[in-house]
């Protein structure tokens, strides 16, 4: 076992003070790697203290001063980008080309928030009425709770908090236990860059640090990524307690295949979208839609595909799909696969069977493809979260839209197809937040924002870009005029222009 992971409070680590802890494995072996302590209600008071005394000094110290500090720590960033990824990798399982493409989505919403003085600019109008100016300003919003999930333990993190702090906030940061090292390595780092002590926390935990979180009277507004019962009931609790809340829940992405698409194009997409970090994106492509007579010439080639694909632990350089991240989690999965067979689904390619020599404790599932799934059956409904691959077939394009606009989840999507006007009916019918035309995985860049609609996404904000800013910081508007020497006397009306 490697160590017992610290919680980083008041810019150090802080340790000894927990009375629960639990493991992290490696998902590749199944054996466990570290420890990490479960914050008790006390210790998350004293995160939360330590951030709300930093406070104010952060809010009042200069936009050139944070500028400079983020500009340090994007470079701190950059030169221990793979440090970083072998971190993500040897925690989460998957290989270490995709967990270096984590650092750097992440590093890119970092560099949108080093242009915190233009983000934060306000609004000026002169002469609204007599004498009188009016001018808008952005103000942070206090101390932020950031609760993140497993799958991305760098780049979520890196979604949130570089926003929060650059608009003048303080972070309580609640990483996923199962990959918690990612969280503090970060703290490590903008410590260096210059961070003053108290401005970004990590406790790590469970549900009681979450609960703790949400109580919280100091705690201003909830950050959170995860599923959607939890998303939802993150939202439900934080409102109830007045805080404002952005909460990201779950995904059934879907990927619509015309007949007059370049199949090849599509099944790389489909393969890469689909199995990509063994699944566990909330951005993976899970339904295949098949429009027409598309599924008899497109399935043989992503069994092709299939075929050719190497699952194995992040530390072998041929792998290019990892396990998942927990011997529940996988036996989750192999659930819905059962229920698939179960249900009269045609299993094309079983990826339950799958022995990684010389690993036999990980928890390692192979790419799993089904075809002739139907809109009832367990595997479509449910948000499996692993490498299964799901073939809806359809006759017509606008069947293809309706089955999309009628699930309850709606992250994103995609479509691909040679024909303009049906990739423009699509943009303007399909109701998902992020679409992607010939584009599998549509994740805008920093600086725009990502979120989804209808049970993706609760509450008004999505995260990063422009609504991360929105969200970080609040409204104020100043109405001026300064009094001439001419008394006016008194006057008990409704203020008017003049």
């Amino acid at each position: 076992m490697d160590t017992t992971i610290s919680h980083w409070i008041n810019g150090k680590p802080q340790d000894g003070q927990s009375a629960r802890f639990g493991s992290v494995f490696d998902p590749a072996s199944g054996t466990e790697i570290a420890r990490v302590p479960f914050a008790s209600s006390a210790e998350v008071d004293r995160a939360v203290a330590a951030a709300r005394a930093a406070f104010p000094a952060w809010r009042d110290k200069s936009l050139t001063r944070r500028t400079q500090i983020l500009f340090r720590f994007r470079g701190l960033l950059e030169e221990a980008r793979e440090e970083l990824a072998a971190i993500v990798s040897r925690q989460h399982g998957k290989t270490l080309p995709d967990a270096q493409g984590e650092v750097q989505r992440g590093l890119e919403v970092v560099e949108f928030a080093c242009g915190a003085p233009h983000l934060l600019k306000g609004e000026n109008s002169q002469q609204v009425s007599t004498g009188v100016d009016l001018a808008s300003v952005r103000e942070p919003v206090g101390v932020v709770g950031c609760i993140t999930p497993f799958n991305f333990p760098a780049m979520v993190p890196l979604w949130m908090f570089p926003i929060a702090i650059a608009c003048g906030n303080t972070v309580v940061l609640k990483p996923s236990e199962k990959t918690p090292s990612a969280a503090i390595f970060l703290a490590e780092l903008f410590s260096k860059a210059g961070l003053p002590e108290g401005v970004f926390n990590v406790i790590h935990g469970d549900r009681v640090a979450v609960e703790r979180i949400l109580d919280h009277p100091d705690v201003a507004a909830i950050s959170f990524v995860g599923s959607t019962p939890v998303a939802r009931a993150i939202s439900e609790k934080g409102t109830g307690n007045g805080k404002r809340v952005q909460a990201l829940g779950g995904a059934k992405n879907h990927m619509l295949v015309l007949p007059d698409a370049d199949l090849d194009v599509a099944a790389d997409a489909a393969i890469s979208a689909g199995y990509g970090s063994a699944g566990e994106r909330c951005m993976a492509i899970s339904v295949v839609v098949a429009v027409g007579d598309v599924a008899e010439r497109l399935i043989p080639r992503l069994e092709e595909r299939i075929a050719k694909l190497h699952v194995g632990p992040a530390d072998d350089p041929a792998a290019e799909m990892g396990p998942l991240i927990s011997r529940e989690h996988r036996d989750r999965v192999v659930a819905y696969i059962d229920s698939g067979v179960e249900e009269g689904a045609t299993l094309v390619a079983d990826g339950r069977g799958l022995r990684v020599p010389g690993h036999a404790g990980g928890f390692f599932v192979g790419p799993t493809l089904f075809d002739h799934v139907e809109p009832h059956m367990h595997i479509y409904r449910g948000e499996i979260f692993g490498p299964v691959l799901c073939v809806v077939r359809v006759e017509q394009f606008t069947e293809a839209i309706d089955l999309v606009n009628r699930n309850r989840w709606a992250n994103g999507t995609a479509i691909f197809t040679n024909d303009g006007g049906a990739a423009r009916r699509f943009q303007r019918e399909i109701q998902v937040g992020m679409i992607g035309i010939n584009v599998p995985i549509p994740v805008p860049l920093g600086f725009y924002s990502f979120g989804g609609w209808k049970e993706s996404l609760f509450g008004s904000h999505s995260i990063y870009g422009p609504e991360g800013v929105h969200f970080y910081t609040r409204p104020k508007v100043v109405t001026t005029r300064w009094v001439d020497p001419v008394h006016r006397g008194v006057d008990l009306g409704f203020p008017r222009a003049e």
